[in-house]
């Protein structure tokens, strides 16, 4: 499997604070292994279609879809309470 990000996301990612990055960089990878990865705790948000949510942190999480061997990364925002 490959990573893949939208242009918003990209733009998103830039205004993220260093130590979100980081945290986002490293599950990105956890998602690469396995997208089991627990403290990834990935799922599919059947009410927004083809898209799965996986966590960053407490405070975020990022959206993706599974195209082909592409994961495509849409957004990472802060993940309401």
């Amino acid at each position: 499997m490959r990573v893949q990000f939208t242009e918003p996301c990209e733009e998103h990612i830039k205004r993220l604070s260093l130590d979100v990055k980081k945290k986002f960089e490293k599950q990105i990878l956890f998602l690469l292994k396995n997208i089991r990865y627990p403290s990834l705790r990935a799922k599919k948000r059947e009410e927004l279609g083809d898209v799965w949510q996986a966590r960053v942190d407490n405070n975020h999480r990022f959206y993706f879809q599974i195209k082909g061997d592409i994961y495509l990364i849409l957004d990472i925002s802060k993940h309401p309470k």
